[in-house]
């Protein structure tokens, strides 16, 4: 197996190897003392600075203008402005990998009454309270925020945070304009701007994510793995931006984990596995269409069982032949109602998406598993005669709600009846992930940087809006 995942790695093409010192050569980087060594933190480049206090305003392009308090760093940024309605799980919101990219407005009045608290991990070296090592909200937006927090496991505010990971922060703006806007006009270009007077003439200097593959900047870049101590299982994560609690989800149930990047073609290694998940991330999904090829013939290849989450549904859709659209604002909230077109139980979900499954262009040997209560969008589908669903919703939600966690249960009790089948056709068959690949391979996501906010645009003038466009791009 470890000779199938390095020969196909990006970062090795230009090795040999396949002889023993190439082989060395190569994985040493990702490699590890031994196995109990737990997953470190990368150490990315800062782009901390001091908390800045000045004027901030939000730009909504082709719309209104909003003048406001800087609380974050002092950065001028672009991005797609998006709203969402959570009242709590401000640090797991402003951490998750599908914010990257977008300019976070809070509905809730007050944010940052609690802090942010510290970067401890759990017992299987994951973050207690963040879904991935760096902020990932290109901005934040919010009404009011508070300068003194108070919690337990508060270290420092919301602004000092933001200060030190790079991203700008605007207060003391009417976010209810704000959102009665994007509901009327949808998800729109934005920026902000801190110390500086709106100019109407820069409005060139509004970049679309929506434009870029973000999901090529938050996936590893190399294949890491997550052990588990209370199982025999072994799941394949496709990373497309996967949060923290969805590793903790399978791992602690007793999958252990080995993460791929968002490209790597499964299809080749999948049967060294007990399963295959596919992991939420932002952006267009039409982007991986890299992914969308390996998943086809995956599904085409082998009987595993398959989970999707978020991005991960969209792109288990794409892959079975359905189509993806491009929704008016999105839905991001903790309490959004989806109903389970099997058993007509409706739970309340956490939702983080732009775009939507079609369900009308789903094939015949598919059919929907959840509905939006509130736009009739679609949130699930389900495989008629195979192990294979996928939700649009968040069953993992850190923040909550948690009532549709059992569908982690339903997916592992897939991959034991597979385990099982497989042991009676193959009963020398292990899956188990060998010490020697624990030992190599990293233990968390490799070569990933954190949001970059289309930064600084305003300071770099036409010119360099157009080098950021071209570098976001590459």
């Amino acid at each position: 197996m470890l000779s199938q995942i390095t020969r196909s790695a990006r970062l090795g093409s230009t090795l040999n190897i396949k002889t023993p010192i190439g082989l060395a050569r190569y994985i040493r980087p990702f490699a590890t003392v031994d196995g109990t060594t737990p997953r470190v933190q990368p150490t990315p480049p800062r782009r901390a600075t001091p908390i800045s206090h000045d004027r901030a305003t939000f730009t909504i392009r082709d719309g209104p203008v909003f003048s406001g308090k800087s609380f974050g760093a002092a950065s001028n940024i672009s991005g797609e402005a998006v709203f969402t309605t959570s009242l709590v799980g401000y640090p797991e919101s402003l951490t998750d990998p599908s914010y990257r990219g977008q300019i976070l407005v809070f509905t809730q009045p007050l944010i940052g009454n609690y802090g942010i608290p510290s970067t401890a991990r759990d017992e299987h070296g994951l973050f207690r309270h963040f879904e991935s090592p760096n902020l990932q909200a290109a901005g934040v937006v919010v009404a009011d925020v508070a300068e003194q927090y108070s919690h337990w496991t508060a270290v420092k505010s919301l602004g000092e945070w933001c200060a030190e990971e790079g991203v700008p922060a605007v207060s003391g703006v009417d976010t209810r304009e704000i959102v009665t806007y994007l509901r009327e006009q949808g998800s729109s270009l934005a920026r902000i701007t801190i110390g500086e007077e709106y100019d109407a003439d820069q409005d060139e200097a509004f970049i679309d994510p929506e434009q870029i593959n973000l999901v090529r900047k938050v996936s590893t870049k190399a294949p890491f793995h997550v052990s588990s101590a209370t199982g025999d299982y072994h799941v394949a994560v496709i990373d497309c931006g996967v949060k923290e609690n969805i590793l903790r989800s399978l791992v602690s149930r007793g999958a252990s984990v080995t993460a791929f990047p968002y490209d790597y073609p499964i299809h080749k290694v999948a049967h060294h596995f007990d399963g295959v998940f596919i992991s939420n991330g932002p952006g267009d999904p039409t982007h991986c269409q890299d992914t969308v090829y390996h998943l086809r013939r995956l599904m085409e290849s082998s009987q595993l069982p398959i989970m999707g989450i978020c991005l991960g549904h969209q792109l288990l859709a794409l892959a079975a032949g359905a189509k993806t659209i491009k929704l008016k604002y999105g839905n991001r909230a903790h309490n959004i109602p989806a109903l389970d077109r099997t058993t007509g139980r409706c739970h309340i979900t956490s939702q983080n998406h732009g775009y939507a499954v079609d369900s009308t262009t789903l094939p015949s040997e598919w059919k929907e598993y959840f509905v939006n209560l509130n736009d009739h969008s679609n949130e699930g589908l389900i495989h008629q005669s195979r192990p294979i669903f996928g939700t649009q919703f968040h069953p993992e939600a850190k923040g909550g709600p948690m009532d549709s966690s059992y569908l982690f249960d339903m997916y592992l009790e897939n991959v034991s009846r597979y385990k099982k089948s497989q042991a009676i056709f193959q009963p020398e068959r292990e899956n188990r992930p060998s010490p020697l690949l624990v030992d190599l391979l990293a233990k968390e996501r490799v070569g990933v940087v954190p949001t970059t906010g289309m930064e600084n645009l305003l300071r770099m003038g036409g010119a360099g809006v157009e080098a950021a466009k071209a570098a976001s791009a590459a």
